[in-house]
């Protein structure tokens, strides 16, 4: 750490530093090209007054998606000062990435409809920004949360979420099953309060997407596509310190309580014209909304998820990439299977 009056200086990290361990790979432009175009997808249940006497007091909105996800190499040696019980100094040293995510809307459906749609519907309309950091813990790590994500977004939210590293993998993830419906009310899709969600089941979102099976779509994508190893990335803010910090009309009408996130880093057998495995990036997100009285008349809210998935390629790498990548501190992947 170069210190300069008392103070340090800001080292920018190179691309492939073994300083980045899992984020290594991450570095550059990420984007819906080269076949990928319109694999992001978003689903979210928003408060709407409805005809009275309808059983329900929501809709659900649905968006189709171009992103543009941008990740710079920021400080190879952030340091958080501290000491141990015995007065001795233990200093924190974290990796820095900055990242940037921009998406831009291809088509939009709602159900019930609300005759709001017509501002945000034209194809190239941004609908989300989002600036954030991610950390590479290098020491002192707590309970083996070495990760984390720190992000806002302009509705008023800021988001910490930790996560801790996992190995590489060989071949494609493991992507989970999840289910879209809200918690905390009867999982019936014939129950006339989940009527928006069969509505989309039945009638798949550009006859594609059903919000009841979110994470198909990513299943789908990989489906005869040679993927040699796999990174995984995968944060939650109910971990350990995690959490959101929302302005006061987002906790009343529709507080964002928790998320969780998961990249897939994949390295597939295709190799880009330096010889090297060209990238691809998955992610699967859910973040949960409390609004609404439980049907049951329990106390409490009902918990709904707002999930985005997405699927693209790398499109350029960061600068310095001629040096070799690492996926962890002390292997690099040409070791691995």
């Amino acid at each position: 750490m170069a210190l300069k009056d008392g103070g340090r200086t800001l080292q920018t990290a190179r691309r492939g530093e073994k300083l980045l361990g899992p984020l290594a790979l991450l570095p550059g432009v990420w984007k819906n090209e080269g076949g990928l175009e319109g694999r992001g997808w978003n689903m979210i249940a928003l408060p709407f007054e409805t005809r009275p006497g309808s059983p329900i007091d929501y809709r659900l909105l649905l968006n189709q998606y171009n992103e543009t996800l941008v990740f710079d190499l920021v400080d190879k040696g952030v340091p958080n000062r501290g000491l141990t019980a015995a007065g001795i100094q233990a200093d924190q040293s974290l990796m820095a990435l900055d990242y940037e995510q921009v998406t831009d809307q291809i088509a939009t459906a709602d159900f019930p409809h609300s005759n709001v749609l017509g501002p945000t519907s034209p194809p190239g309309n941004t609908i989300h920004h989002e600036p954030g950091l991610w950390l590479n813990m290098l020491d002192q790590v707590t309970d083996g949360f070495d990760i984390a994500r720190l992000g806002s977004v302009p509705h008023g939210d800021a988001v910490l979420a930790l996560g801790r590293s996992a190995p590489v993998t060989a071949g494609p993830p493991v992507i989970p099953d999840v289910s879209g419906l809200p918690l905390k009310v009867r999982q019936d899709l014939e129950s006339p309060y989940l009527a928006p969600y069969k509505h989309f089941h039945d009638n798949p979102f550009e006859g594609v997407f059903d919000p009841v099976h979110p994470a198909e779509l990513l299943k789908r994508a990989n489906e005869g596509v040679d993927i040699l190893r796999t990174t995984t990335l995968a944060v939650d803010t109910e971990a350990e310190t995690g959490g959101i910090h929302n302005i006061p009309f987002i906790v009343k009408q529709a507080n964002a309580s928790s998320m969780r996130s998961t990249f897939w880093i994949q390295e597939l057998a295709e190799t880009d014209s330096q010889g090297k495995p060209k990238l691809r990036l998955q992610y699967l997100q859910i973040v949960m909304l409390d609004f609404d009285p439980r049907t049951s008349g329990l106390p409490g809210r009902i918990v709904w998820p707002h999930v985005s998935i997405n699927t693209m390629h790398k499109v350029e790498s960061a600068p310095d990439d001629k040096v070799e990548l690492f996926a962890s501190t002390t292997e690099p992947f040409a070791n691995l299977p």
